[in-house]
């Protein structure tokens, strides 16, 4: 794949047509992706079937969750062999064992807060949990413009954020997650810029050289580092411009550019080519899987409109 010209360090391969779904399914788009410690891969997607599993050489594992997901958006893999499942059509929150049994549901499904009221939950988007309080933190980004925080059991503790520009304000606030000494990333899609804070909301710094910051992927085994997809240009004026995405960017906690991974042809199907990365997931091997909205930011625009690739994985071959 395309790499910074600067950077050897990170070498990657697209698998193509690594996820062997049953014959006639289909993922319509995908929108969060999750490994567990067999680095199995959950794939959360817009289809009939919300929940795939899969192995790590592709092979079809099961599905569950029909029926019980109104808009996937976002996976975060929980210490005890959980999962928690991000609905923001549903406005809600659920923790779930790997097979599916809900365990613990955060906000009142169907049932969201008043636009940018502030309270829980407007279309939310995210989860992150505290590594060492396992309390969660859900992003309410796209009806809010906030962050909030529960315990473990669910008891909401706090919430921090409006709209605007300025530290601690939100446009959008469309991923979030924690490294290992419990500060939280906060992906500020529209405002093109991922802002750090301490476990109760305190605002530490903010990185700015990004687009459109739409994913992001903590990977603990790595000192940290943090891997961001970002959205391409969505105006006619700049649609084609290079240098701006959808890409995948690498950092390290102080927001330096470890590495980029881009093509020079922007958008597109193309081997090495990304659509909308939506979510990340990072595995044992250092492979990175890329869940992409690709019906919404591009499949439903063509003439006439057809589902196209919504999950990659990127083997690291160096």
């Amino acid at each position: 794949m395309g790499q910074d010209k600067k950077d050897q360090t990170y070498i990657y391969e697209v698998v193509e047509d690594w996820a062997q779904l049953p014959k006639d399914w289909s993922f319509h788009e995908v929108a969060a992706v999750g490994t567990d410690a067999d680095d199995n891969v959950y794939v959360f997607s817009r289809s009939d079937h919300p929940v795939t599993v899969f192995a790590r050489d592709g092979k079809f594992l099961g599905s569950w969750g029909e029926g019980e997901y109104l808009r996937p958006h976002g996976i975060t893999m929980g210490p005890d062999s959980t999962i928690y499942l991000t609905d923001d059509g549903n406005h809600c929150v659920k923790k779930c064992t790997l097979e599916g049994k809900v365990l613990l549901t955060l906000g009142l499904p169907g049932k969201p807060s008043p636009y940018q009221s502030g309270d829980i939950f407007h279309r939310c988007t995210h989860v992150a949990l505290d590594p060492a309080t396992e309390d969660i933190f859900v992003s309410d980004g796209y009806g809010n413009s906030r962050i909030h925080k529960f315990s473990r059991e669910g008891k909401h503790l706090l919430s921090w954020g409006e709209p605007g520009t300025d530290p601690g304000q939100f446009n959008l606030p469309h991923n979030i997650v924690a490294d290992r000494e419990g500060y939280l990333y906060v992906a500020d899609r529209e405002n093109h810029r991922v802002q750090v804070f301490d476990a109760n909301g305190r605002y530490e710094t903010q990185w700015n050289n990004m687009h459109r910051p739409c994913a992001l992927f903590m990977d603990s085994r790595d000192n940290d580092l943090c891997y961001v997809g970002e959205l391409g240009p969505d105006m006619p004026v700049n649609k084609i411009w290079p240098n701006i995405g959808p890409r995948i960017t690498i950092v390290d906690k102080s927001g330096n550019k470890v590495a980029r991974i881009d093509d020079d042809r922007g958008q597109g199907e193309g081997i090495g080519q990304f659509i909308a990365p939506h979510g990340l997931a990072v595995d044992s091997f250092g492979d990175i899987y890329v869940g992409e909205v690709s019906w919404t930011a591009y499949g439903s625009k063509l003439d006439p409109p057809r589902e196209v690739r919504s999950l990659q994985k990127l083997v690291r071959k160096k």
